[in-house]
């Protein structure tokens, strides 16, 4: 037997959902038994799992001896792990937080590094987070949408359920304007705007283009990008790109069908450059809940600015 307390990210909850969150370690099968067999007490009283579960709710579960029992955290107790006093080493420095409110936490990523998985930005954040949080039995910070690893600047974490449910539903309703730098391997002299059908190649992990006419899946993701070039030089283009839509590898994939892949993408067919593509998350901006409209910029990262230099004799302003 144990027993969690619910926070105020968890209320609200249903308490079939809330359980699923704070014992992964149990099978979800496990989880109905224990509640069809009233094992499960919310404030000292069997509850179903329809319940609705409120901030400081007690909830014990009775568990057989059949079933591993896992060891939640306490809500008084530090959530700090041996992993995350690792990382704690690689902590997120001052100048890499861009804006801070409303449940979002909002960095300049550096380039290289994945936004998921092993020693990612997710896990630098949550060691960054671990003390700075209110506990939770369901909600964990996280990554609100993503970058590619070769991929610099702006990007959104969590750091409430509220943030997490306020910006992905201004993503669903299109309502945040991402920009990007990025250099293309071509000349691109004038203004151009991208509206095309996307799949993506699971096996060779490769967003495509569909032809106009080769498909009749309707429910194919869209993607909308407009490109304004900032300077030109032979054989290549300093850009700025804006998307509303923001589909897995969208700006690569668009740019390689439409005969300018990003200089150094060889993923994309792109000729090489030493260190890699070019491409910077340059600013997002996006209505705040009291109405005010954010606009939050990250600056170029300092091999992508001296390449500009070299490449073009100077970095054209940017908006």
């Amino acid at each position: 037997m144990f027993t969690m307390i619910a926070a105020l990210d968890d209320a609200g909850r249903r308490l079939d959902r809330l359980l699923r969150k704070a014992l992964p370690s149990i099978p979800l099968s496990a989880l109905h038994r224990l509640l069809r067999k009233r094992q499960v007490l919310l404030d000292g009283k069997p509850a179903d799992a329809s319940a609705r579960v409120r901030e400081g709710a007690s909830i014990t579960v009775l568990v057989p001896d059949n079933i591993v029992s896992p060891e939640p955290v306490p809500a008084t107790e530090s959530r700090q792990s041996s992993e995350t006093r690792r990382l704690t080493q690689t902590a997120l420095t001052p100048e890499s937080i861009l804006w801070q409110g409303n449940g979002l936490l909002i960095l300049n990523k550096p380039a290289g590094i994945p936004t998921h998985g092993e020693d990612s930005l997710e896990t630098w954040v949550r060691a960054f987070l671990v003390d700075r949080l209110s506990p939770s039995l369901s909600f964990k910070s996280g990554p609100l949408h993503r970058l590619d690893t070769p991929t610099s600047g702006v990007i959104v974490f969590s750091t409430s359920l509220e943030g997490a449910r306020y910006f992905s539903a201004l993503i669903r309703e299109q309502r945040v304007c991402k920009r990007y730098i990025a250099l293309l391997g071509a000349q691109l002299d004038k203004s151009a705007r991208w509206e095309d059908a996307l799949f993506r190649d699971k096996v060779a992990k490769k967003t495509l283009v569909m032809e106009a006419g080769a498909c009749s899946d309707t429910k194919l993701p869209y993607a909308r990008t407009a490109v304004y070039p900032l300077a030109v030089s032979e054989g290549c283009s300093l850009v700025m790109v804006e998307i509303s839509t923001g589909k897995t590898h969208q700006i690569r994939a668009q740019a390689a069908f439409h005969g300018c892949p990003l200089l150094g993408d060889q993923k994309y067919g792109g000729s090489a450059l030493v260190g890699g593509l070019l491409l910077h998350a340059y600013s997002l901006a996006f209505p705040a809940p009291n109405g005010e409209a954010l606009v939050i910029k990250a600056p170029l990262p300092r091999a992508f600015y001296q390449y500009i230099n070299v490449r073009f004799g100077t970095c054209p302003e940017l908006p």
